[in-house]
């Protein structure tokens, strides 16, 4: 199963690609509260773009979402200001105040993240294994888990 979404960098949209989002992950057969997590994450990465990406310029972002046999993956594209991979962090957590944590929940939740810096933006791969699955059965990871 695949489905593409295309939406402008606007938060008003965000409702929308949540919306798409957890239909798609009910359609493959995920739990709910692991859905919510993995909306929340996809929330994230597209408020990452809108920010820093675009710096608030309303252009499209493409968000793909497959289903594989073992895994969910999902493709952000942004045709925004390219990113280098090794600067992107997360403040630590034990810094407490609101907002900077959008980089670690996304790390947390899914089991590949893979920022592709290209010509024009960057491509995001985001992927979650089915609980059945085997993390030997993962890509290589490349968010810091073990």
């Amino acid at each position: 199963m695949k489905r593409r979404l295309t939406f402008e960098s606007d938060a008003g949209q965000l409702a929308e690609v949540r919306r798409e989002a957890r239909a798609f992950l009910a359609q493959s057969g995920i739990e709910e509260c692991e859905a919510e997590m993995l909306v929340l994450a996809i929330d994230e990465a597209c408020t990452n773009i809108i920010r820093y990406a675009y710096a608030h310029e309303r252009k499209p972002i493409k968000l793909d979402m497959e289903q594989h046999k073992d895994r969910v993956r999902f493709v952000l594209r942004d045709y925004g200001q390219s990113c280098d991979p090794a600067k992107i962090r997360s403040r630590a957590l034990e810094d407490v105040r609101p907002g900077g944590v959008g980089v670690h929940i996304i790390r947390h939740v899914f089991d590949l993240v893979e920022y592709q810096p290209c010509a024009r933006g960057t491509k995001l791969v985001l992927e979650k294994l089915f609980s059945s699955s085997s993390p030997t059965e993962t890509p290589a990871r490349t968010n810091g888990k073990s």
